[in-house]
């Protein structure tokens, strides 16, 4: 068996489409000028602005909570959530040789943030709620200094660090209550806070900023409001603005040059306001909360990041934004090509439909539905329409060029439409619901017309598959059940019956047998002449199989679940080939593309990644 396992080789993974904007601060320029950091999932991903090219940082084991660049650019630090009793990883990445450089671990649950000292000798960590201490790293021995707990007893929990713009032995740190000055005495190992005096203003801080000079420094604040504070007094020297402060709180900060701030505020407006009276000169607002700004270079351009999941570019002198950056912001639910296109592939989650193009991974079309969540989707063969299934019982179909809505289907079923299938004929299409009923569509030019409702399954119907023909179906279901269809006399042909949820079918290419697999971890081989099993194979060590897909010629097929990892099988041999690491949640869905090119992979934290099809002819 260890000798089997030697032989999987890696699957190749090519582009991420996905940003996690609910990390503060998240988003980060490298001072080489080409290239972004930000995080998803467990993975970071370093972007190249001018190619679009894009690499990744693995080694973390859950979310990344928290990011920074030293100065020079010679490394990153990463913080990451883990759960409770358990230990949270700093890892300092050598940023030239894409590499762990050291892994620095003692705080506990979570790592709030982390800054580095401007001569990049030492990293100040803070631990989150659950850890509440501040520790300072050696970068170079890789090991801690010296660590104390972040707040006062009598002070809430520790938001925020940064480090002084020229001294390595001054950091502060802010948050609930508390904001304190720290001087780091290296030669005794210790650490001493100063508390600084901000009278009876109470406030909660989410972010620092340190202008060049070290003279003063600012504070965003829940309140919304910006605190200016001297770092050599420790005194507050002024907050504001007055009258107009920042809508749901201050969530970032940017010092230019020219002495002005840019603010990044939780209503999703970004300003440029003068640092003086906090006055506002230019204001944008942008889908989502700003949740990050970094600068390139000299600030002549500045990247805005959100909790939309969207990235902006903006330019000093227009201050206009250019999206360069979108994705999910939610769960993606289910993924398809148009029939014979792989240049194209379409993908829904809460709210929307979006259409990706499959080489440069941009957005070409976005289709919202307020409110709502997308389960299942499809292009229809004659590429004339996007058909899709909707929590609030309704079948809805849209134009693919323009997004258009062309019909809707109303009470297609009582507990949502789950599943969804166009076959060989575009003008007819087969729903499955929450309440177990699959039902056949015949859609005319404005209208539709219920054809036939079959009603055997006990349960939510997950998947269907049509075959070539038109004239067979097989539909998945929660209930434990596989069912055959003959869709010439809406009448059941075979069923399959296993001790699971069955998530996920798929006919092999020849159609004389069906793949199966759900929650039991097993993917079931099965006659669909008389529903006889044929093999059984353990398809995962944790967690449900969520979806799976074949290959045109049907030597291989793959799948993908809660154990995060695409899995390439050889049909025949029932052997996996390759496995594809990247995912940092549950994958959801699973296409390879109609030249067998390309296998795009979704999952439930808004992630699409796309990977190099290793059997392609």
């Amino acid at each position: 068996m260890a000798g089997e396992e030697q032989q999987v080789s890696k699957l190749e993974l090519e582009a991420v489409i996905g940003f996690n904007g609910h990390v503060l601060s998240g988003l980060q320029s490298h001072p080489d000028r080409e290239h972004v950091i930000y995080p998803l999932g467990c993975t970071l991903i370093i972007k190249n602005l001018n190619s679009g090219k894009q690499s990744f940082l693995h080694g973390h084991t859950n979310n990344v909570s928290c990011l920074t660049v030293s100065k020079s650019g010679r490394y990153i630090a990463s913080g990451q959530v883990t759960f409770m009793g358990f230990k949270a990883d700093v890892i300092v990445w050598d940023y030239s040789k894409r590499e762990i450089y050291a892994q620095l671990i003692l705080h506990k649950v979570k790592v709030e943030a982390l800054a580095f000292s401007p001569n990049e000798k030492f990293l100040v960590t803070l631990g989150g709620q659950d850890d509440g201490s501040i520790v300072v790293w050696d970068v170079e021995k890789k090991e801690a200094i010296c660590g104390s707990p972040a707040s006062t007893d009598m002070a809430g929990h520790c938001l925020t660090v940064a480090f002084s713009s020229h001294s390595d032995n001054i950091f502060i740190s802010a948050g609930n209550n508390t904001l304190r000055v720290w001087e780091l005495d290296h030669t005794n190992r210790k650490i001493h806070p100063t508390q600084c005096q901000t009278g009876k203003l109470k406030r909660i801080i989410k972010c620092i900023e340190i202008p060049e000079d070290d003279s003063f420094f600012y504070c965003g604040t829940t309140s919304g409001d910006i605190l200016k504070v001297n770092l050599k007094s420790r005194l507050m020297n002024s907050c504001g603005p007055v009258k107009q402060k920042f809508s749901k709180g201050v969530n970032t900060l940017k010092m230019l040059r020219t002495g002005d701030l840019l603010v990044g505020s939780g209503d999703g407006a970004f300003s440029l306001c003068s640092s003086t009276n906090f006055k506002i000169i230019k204001r944008v607002e942008l889908e989502g909360a700003v949740t990050s700004v970094a600068l390139r270079g000299e600030g002549q351009q500045m990247f805005v990041g959100t909790n939309a999941a969207q990235i902006y570019r903006f330019g000093y002198t227009d201050f206009k934004p250019e999206l360069i950056s979108t994705s999910h912001s939610s769960a993606v639910s289910d993924t398809a090509f148009p029939y014979g296109c792989s240049e194209l592939f379409a993908t829904c989650s809460q709210d929307d439909i979006r259409v990706w193009r499959t080489d440069s991974c941009k957005e070409v079309l976005r289709i919202k539905v307020p409110n709502m969540t997308c389960n299942a989707l499809g292009i229809t063969r004659d590429g004339h329409s996007i058909y899709s299934a909707w929590n609030d019982g309704k079948i809805r179909m849209f134009t693919p060029e323009s997004g258009r809505l062309k019909l809707i289907i109303h009470n297609a079923h009582s507990l949502g439409v789950t599943a969804i299938a166009s076959g060989k004929d575009s003008n007819r299409l087969i729903s499955g619901g929450g309440e177990g009923q699959v039902r056949v569509w015949e859609i005319m030019q404005d209208s539709y017309r219920l054809v036939a409702s079959m009603k055997e399954h006990k349960a939510s119907v997950n998947a269907i598959k049509i075959k070539s023909n038109g004239q067979e179906c097989v539909t998945a279901s929660s209930d434990g059940a596989c069912i055959i269809w003959d869709l010439v006399r809406f009448v059941r042909n075979q069923m399959v019956l296993a001790n699971t949820q069955f998530q996920t079918v798929c006919y092999h290419p020849e159609e004389y047998q069906i793949i199966t697999s759900g929650t039991d971890r097993k993917i079931g081989y099965w006659e669909v002449f008389d529903g006889s099993a044929i093999r059984e194979l353990y398809g995962s060590l944790t967690g449900a199989i969520n979806s799976m897909d074949i290959s045109q010629e049907g030597e291989h097929f793959v799948t993908g679940g809660d154990e995060k990892l695409i899995k390439v099988w050889h049909y025949t041999d029932g052997d996996v080939t390759h496995v594809g690491v990247g995912h940092s949640s549950s994958i959801s869905s699973i296409r390879i593309c109609p030249n067998s090119k390309v296998i795009i992979s979704t999952s439930t934290d808004g992630a699409i990644l796309r990977w190099r099809y290793p059997h392609s002819t």
